[in-house]
């Protein structure tokens, strides 16, 4: 269970309608500015398209590019009807040079048709909790049916495709080259983040006349990952560099639990038996934060009980909020066999 703290920081600001700068490890915001404002995205709609074409399982397929895609305009890689290409390298054109011929394409091929695949678009956001988005067309252009998001939902998928290493393979690409039976490809990623700033990951560029310009992208450095949304920017790659900045100068990641056997001191009732977590909680902190971390412990004294039951629970505490609860588990203590000693 994880708490998210959203912390209004007053000395960063930025020139877009919407930006959010978030920790991809525990979604935790540290810069808002009308996160949850509604808006049309853009293209970076396509990083669902990349999601889903990814959990697919089928990114090494070939697909044989039918006439969907001659519904395609705006942005493309020029792929044509008949050109045999696989998944994988689709995906690529996709995130690199914002196809919006890749687009349906994908979307034939994974979803069976393009409306099917909107609606595992829309499935998938409700299932990750992006609660104020709608899918409307697999590529964000919104002449017609838009994509409308807004700038958290849109670092809550980042960060969840931020996991998939597939993905975060495909974004941090600068360059990709591509043969195929019809065509030779030379693909530079649109994300110049990728050269002007050195933490950068991946991220994925948007424009419509609607949206206007529209920006995700991630950075990594000292263990601390980040993302960053803006949404209506003109200044949209430096406003992340400095809200990078901002994040890396004043937040870094602290070990708080370890998993494995737990050391509660004055626990008494289980002293015959180990108290383990099964996992580790990391979590970004403000120099001022990190003294304001404290470990509840709340155990549940049982009388009967087996190897490996949940006893308790360990809640962190950040000042007075809880931000995040892990199980706490029971074994038996290994003992060492003892040496048997003979007289003659």
């Amino acid at each position: 269970m994880l708490l998210i703290i959203p912390v209004r920081v007053k000395c960063l600001s930025v020139s877009a309608t919407s930006a959010i700068l978030m920790d991809t490890d525990n979604n935790r915001v540290i810069y808002s500015k009308n996160i949850h404002e509604v808006r049309s995205v853009a293209s970076i709609s396509k990083i669902m398209t990349a999601v889903l074409a990814i959990e697919s399982g089928k990114l090494d397929e070939e697909v044989k590019i039918n006439n969907t895609i001659k519904k395609a305009y705006g942005s493309a890689i020029y792929i044509s009807v008949g050109e045999k290409i696989k998944l994988r390298d689709l995906v690529y054109g996709l995130m690199l040079r914002s196809g919006n011929d890749a687009a349906l394409a994908i979307a034939d091929y994974v979803g069976g048709s393009v409306e099917n695949f909107v609606s595992m678009m829309n499935h998938k956001a409700d299932e990750i909790g992006m609660k104020n988005s709608k899918f409307n067309n697999p590529s964000g252009l919104d002449e017609e049916a838009a994509n409308f998001s807004t700038a958290y939902d849109m670092a809550i998928l980042t960060s969840y495709a931020m996991k998939l290493n597939d993905y975060k393979k495909i974004v941090k690409t600068k360059e990709y080259k591509l043969n195929t039976n019809k065509n030779n490809y030379v693909w530079k990623n649109k994300n110049k983040l990728l050269r002007i700033y050195k933490y950068t990951t991946g991220g994925k560029t948007g424009y419509t006349k609607k949206a206007k310009r529209t920006l995700v992208t991630t950075a990594s450095r000292n263990k601390v990952n980040l993302v960053s949304v803006t949404l209506n920017d003109g200044n949209d790659f430096l406003d992340h560099i400095d809200m990078f900045n901002f994040g890396f100068e004043n937040y870094k990641r602290y070990n708080i639990l370890k998993k494995g056997l737990l050391n509660i001191y004055d626990e008494r009732y289980y002293k015959q038996y180990s108290l383990y977590i099964k996992k580790s909680f990391n979590y970004i902190l403000s120099e001022e934060e990190k003294n304001l971390i404290n470990i509840k412990y709340s155990i549940i004294k049982k009388k009967n009980f087996k190897n490996n039951d949940k006893i308790g629970e360990a809640i962190v505490k950040l000042g007075d909020m809880n931000i995040y609860t892990e199980n706490i588990y029971i074994k038996k203590k290994k003992t060492s066999k003892s040496r048997k000693w003979f007289s003659w």
